[in-house]
């Protein structure tokens, strides 16, 4: 939150500044019409009295033709300055479109976080993480996979744009997926192509609790309006891997708890009936 903080008090800055440059320019035209309305008067009264003499009003009309020159020439200089003082409001203005949009989706990936420690129901869990990789990071077609720690196996227990049993079992070091989750290492490729093979996902986020495997996010294609992922991206798959393998860890941990709970009692239910 003091990031995010620090981040509108820095826009609010820049703003502060584009306004004082602004405000700086408006006095600088108004400083020049002053001027130039004096020199309008002076012409004037220069006009009358060269209307009095003819050698004086050749000398008044060069005067004129410089000055016209002059003028031309400094309203050139002031539509070019007003040209970038416009290309700066521009550019301020989209940067201030960026930073809302990664507030906003820093905001939702706050929230998105909350849900996922809300819940210890494995099934609640992948639901959550389906949406958070559909609307934050834009993925089309991807799957999530668990590892079986018993045959060391990566299946894929939650899928979007895919039937789920399309998608392969993998051999943990294995692949693109096996070796992303053995490494801890997020793997990223060219979001251009098509999500034919689906042993080789454009991105593979690897889902560790500290030194333990869990399983992995792939995707293999993006929706049709994202056409390739931003710094901000990089920093949700890194935010995404670390809090998604803690709540599917913590519901297998609360998964197996119940079941031997359950088991538990049913045996002390039969020894005392």
């Amino acid at each position: 939150m003091k990031d995010q903080g620090d981040g509108r008090h820095q826009q609010a800055d820049e703003f502060l500044t584009l306004f004082r440059r602004g405000a700086e320019f408006t006095k600088e035209l108004l400083e020049e019409n002053e001027r130039l309305r004096s020199q309008l008067l002076s012409v004037e009264d220069r006009q009358n009295f060269a209307a009095r003499d003819e050698n004086e009003w050749e000398k008044l009309r060069q005067e004129l033709i410089v000055r016209i020159q002059g003028l031309e020439s400094e309203k050139e200089d002031v539509l070019l300055r007003l040209e970038a003082v416009e290309e700066e409001n521009r550019h301020f203005a989209g940067r201030y479109l960026e930073v809302e949009e990664e507030n906003n989706n820093l905001a939702n990936l706050y929230v998105s976080s909350y849900q996922l420690h809300s819940t210890l129901d494995l099934g609640e869990v992948l639901k959550i993480i389906i949406e958070i990789v559909i609307n934050l990071i834009g993925a089309e077609v991807f799957t999530v996979y668990v590892l079986d720690e018993r045959t060391g196996q990566l299946e894929a227990v939650a899928a979007e744009g895919v039937p789920l049993e399309r998608f392969p079992r993998m051999p943990l070091g294995t692949g693109v997926v096996g070796s992303a989750v053995e490494t801890g290492e997020t793997s990223c490729e060219d979001p251009s192509g098509e999500a034919d093979d689906l042993t080789r996902p454009i991105v593979c986020i690897p889902l560790r609790v500290e030194e333990r495997p869990i399983g992995a996010i792939a995707i293999f294609s993006l929706l049709a309006q994202k056409d390739g992922f931003s710094p901000l991206d990089h920093e949700l798959f890194t935010l995404l891997a670390g809090h998604a393998a803690t709540a599917i860890f913590a519901a297998q941990l609360y998964g197996q708890s119940e079941r031997k709970l359950n088991t538990i009692q049913g045996f002390i239910d039969l020894l005392t009936k």
